[in-house]
């Protein structure tokens, strides 16, 4: 390939002009370009990126958005020694085993696909990285990286070599102090704010209607005044639509962008033609006012996307609080009101709420929630541990070391490996609306511009440019993130907690509703116990309290509940080898004694009593199985009433991994007995659900987060019931507060009436529009007006959003 041919590329589309342009960063070349690989470079940065991504074979880079590359020209060299400081790691690090690391790093430079294609790519360039996702809209890149492969210095280094420095603020470590836009684009608005006040100033005479012919002189001066105001407007402060425009048109496509630039250049081309050919007074006040309004609409919707974010990250508060220790007893409290300094008990299968020093006992911590490693970790007394991390053994003491960052929750909570990818209904349509917009702007736009043209010149660039403002679809954009987000905040209120706005859009589509029994829709609380077979002494309940108070499991907690009413004396037998095994029991040596709890088939099967063969919680003391305790369960509170709101949705199964005892209790709330399963392991469950829905059905899940991970996970819906414990599960899409299990229907209905305000979004926005273009064709709104009107309709639907999402929850969740 010479110099001189043109690149396309691997999608057969032109990149770069190398006779002018930097093939890394399409910037123009200087007089001296730099030659590498046949191509040429604008500056030695951009051609040492370019060199690194082909050795690497990340040369893709390029063919996934043809502006790709950020322009090194002139960048000074990022410096990053102070990252070797371990006091300056502790600060920026959100969790450190001493093998892996996992951070969250700031990237301005983020603009498009290939930005997040290369970023999720890094592994390639660097040894160690084992995970790095974006989060586009906030320019963040979280990264999961091996100590003792590479360090956060070099990966630093690296992003700064290929363009992507790290904002990295040693004096903001502790506060997020990131502006909400650039300074780059609040100049923007400030040139065009500037010239759209001093041009209407000059034009001042002409809305008087002065008598040209004898103010001449003030009419050529003042035209040519206003020609010098909006050239920084039309070069400077609107450069991004047409950069936009530009590309878009490039790839054979055509963006929203694409009518504002050509809007904004026919004013600017015509003004000029009428200023210097004295055969008019121009447009340009109509230009500067359309850049103006135009970009103060952008502010408005980065504003928006931020708030979105804000409420989400730090007022979005889990349902799921903590054991404070106070003086001798352990007391459930939020976790907002959790301090540094604060003593908590962290049992089995709890999620470890904030960075702590382990004071009593031995962790045994699963950090798969934040690394993706399953292999459980054991970290002796007196360690630190982190913030996300699972205990997987007997209770532990931990001293709080920070307080509970809820945003670091909410992140860990939104893995991708936790999300569902599912498209709703008002995506498909939005996604619908975006594929023709454009071109159906573009042609309403041109039909008038021509049946304008023969009766009136200005009439007709008036129109034309009206038509292209005022039809945006910025308003529809806006729909989905505000009226869901905003009905999102409402039920966090109700302590109905959802991961993000799929959860909402998932719980619209579901028809088949599967529901796990105990400890979902019967509660421990109102349970009653039975012991049959040989009586137990008071040491042995002593022995049976220590180990079921280690594991959250329904069961053990209304049997430790029970037999502590009956002992009184405090126990404080030491525990270790505590093992869980899913779905069958627990096992400890408590006391030096071997205690296992749980099933008939996880008991050591020669020590089985034949006439002991009920069914229960079984209890083994070493070498001797004592007998089992009968659970009587009780259904919640209006549980009848929340199954048959379900059956009014679709079919509803009950699966369970108890026996079938209260089958005939349940009997009457299903439709067929065939719909209760009972005896249903975990693996059973998730295998139910994926068979649902391969025969096509949409289903919701409903499950205690304890045996029921699996399943929540591969249901289209998943609704972890928690009670007054730690014990969440990534797995679930919502979270509800046992207590609130009778107001399930009410949000339930609440969030799927929500969808349907977003079709009424829609159908506002198109309404907008068709009323705006009915008055842009006729030639009675002037451009500015329309550029005034096109962000006042991303307001009127933000202000739709929150008065219609607020009403339905004034109408729905408060009877």
């Amino acid at each position: 390939m010479t110099a001189n041919t043109t690149l396309r590329s691997s999608a057969g589309k032109v990149r770069v002009d190398q006779h002018t342009q930097c093939y890394h960063c399409s910037e123009p070349l200087p007089s001296a370009p730099i030659p590498f690989d046949e191509k040429n470079f604008c500056c030695e940065g951009c051609r040492t990126v370019y060199e690194i991504l082909n050795t690497n074979g990340l040369c893709q880079y390029y063919s996934i958005d043809e502006t790709a590359g950020i322009s090194l020209r002139g960048k000074r060299k990022e410096e990053y020694a102070f990252l070797d400081d371990p006091e300056v790691l502790k600060r920026l690090v959100q969790f450190s085993d001493g093998k892996t690391s996992r951070i969250t790093l700031f990237l301005p430079q983020i603009h498009c696909a290939s930005c997040i294609w290369l970023l999720e790519n890094l592994y390639k360039l660097t040894d160690g990285i084992h995970t790095s996702q974006v989060n586009f809209l906030k320019r963040e890149l979280h990264l999961v990286f091996s100590e003792t492969q590479t360090s956060l210095r070099k990966i630093a280094e690296t992003l700064a070599s290929i363009g992507y420095a790290p904002a990295i603020n040693l004096g903001s470590l502790d506060e997020n102090t990131r502006p909400v836009i650039n300074r780059g684009f609040a100049y923007k608005i400030g040139v065009a704010g500037f010239a759209f006040g001093n041009i209407m100033l000059l034009s001042f005479p002409e809305y008087l209607g002065l008598n040209q012919l004898t103010e001449t002189g003030f009419v050529k001066y003042f035209g040519l005044l206003n020609i010098l105001l909006s050239l920084p407007v039309i070069f400077f402060s609107a450069q991004d639509y047409f950069r936009s425009a530009y590309q878009s048109l490039k790839r054979a496509q055509l963006n929203i962008d694409v009518p504002l630039a050509l809007g904004a250049a026919v004013l600017f081309l015509r003004s000029v033609y009428e200023i210097l050919s004295h055969t008019g007074a121009g447009y340009m006040d109509s230009l500067a006012g359309l850049i103006f309004f135009l970009l103060i609409g952008k502010w408005f919707q980065q504003r928006t996307y931020h708030h979105i974010s804000f409420e989400r990250d730090y007022k979005s508060y889990f349902p799921i609080s903590a054991r404070k220790k106070v003086g001798q007893t352990e007391q459930s409290v939020a976790l907002d009101k959790l301090d540094a300094g604060d003593i908590i008990y962290v049992r089995n299968g709890e999620l470890i709420p904030a960075d702590a020093i382990i004071l009593r006992g031995e962790a045994n911590i699963d950090y798969s929630f934040v690394t993706g490693e399953a292999e459980p970790v054991r970290i002796p007394a007196g360690e630190k541990v982190f913030a996300g991390g699972r205990q997987m053994g007997g209770v532990v003491e931990l001293g709080l070391s920070k307080k509970v960052s809820q945003s670091y929750l909410t992140q860990l909570w939104n893995e991708d490996a936790f999300n569902k990818k599912q498209e709703s209904q008002a995506s498909v349509l939005a996604n619908k609306v975006s594929r023709y917009f454009t071109t159906a702007i573009l042609l309403v736009g041109f039909g008038t511009l021509i049946y304008w043209l023969p009766r009136d010149t200005g009439i007709a660039i008036n129109a034309f440019t009206a038509v292209l403002i005022v039809a945006c679809p910025c308003a529809g954009a806006l729909a989905v993130p505000f009226t869901l987000g905003n009905a999102l905040r409402i039920l966090g209120r109700y302590n109905f907690f959802l991961k993000n706005t799929n959860a909402i859009e998932a719980l619209y589509r579901i028809d088949t509703i599967v529901v796990d029994k105990t400890g979902t829709i019967t509660s421990g609380q109102s349970s009653t116990v039975q012991f049959v077979g040989e009586p137990l002494t008071a040491t042995e309940k002593q022995l049976i309290i220590v180990l079921s108070g280690q594991n959250n499991h329904p069961a053990s907690k209304l049997i430790h509940v029970e037999l502590s009413k009956e002992i009184n004396e405090e126990t404080n037998y030491p525990i270790g080898d505590f093992q869980e095994t899913i779905g069958k029991g627990v096992e400890a040596l408590v006391g030096h004694r071997k205690i296992k709890l749980g099933s008939r088939n996880f008991m050591d099967e020669a020590l089985l009593n034949p006439n002991l063969d009920g069914e229960g919680v079984y209890v083994q003391i070493n070498n001797e199985v004592k007998g089992y305790f009968v659970l009587e369960h009780f259904l919640r509170p209006q549980a009848i009433e929340t199954l048959q709101y379900f059956q009014s949705l679709g079919e509803v199964y009950l699966l369970s991994g108890d026996n079938d005892r209260e089958a005939e209790l349940l009997a009457p709330i299903f439709k067929e007995r065939g719909n209760m399963h009972f005896r249903q392991s975990p693996k059973d469950k998730l295998q139910f659900i994926q068979e649902l829905q391969n025969e096509g059905h949409r289903v919701l899940m409903l499950g205690d987060g304890l045996n029921d991970a699996g399943a929540l996970r591969q249901a289209d819906a998943g609704i972890a019931i928690t009670e007054d414990t730690a014990n969440f599960t990534p797995a679930s899409d919502a979270i509800l507060s046992a207590d609130r299990f009778h107001r399930l229907p009410a949000y339930i209905d609440y969030a799927r009436k929500s969808v349907v305000l977003v079709f009424g979004a829609y159908s506002l926005a198109l309404l907008y529009n068709i009323v705006g273009l009915s008055f842009a064709v006729q030639g009675a709104l002037s451009p500015v007006v329309a550029a005034i009107l096109m962000p006042l309709s991303s307001i009127t639907i933000v202000i739709f959003g929150t008065i219609a999402s607020n009403w339905l929850a004034a109408r729905v969740l408060s009877k």
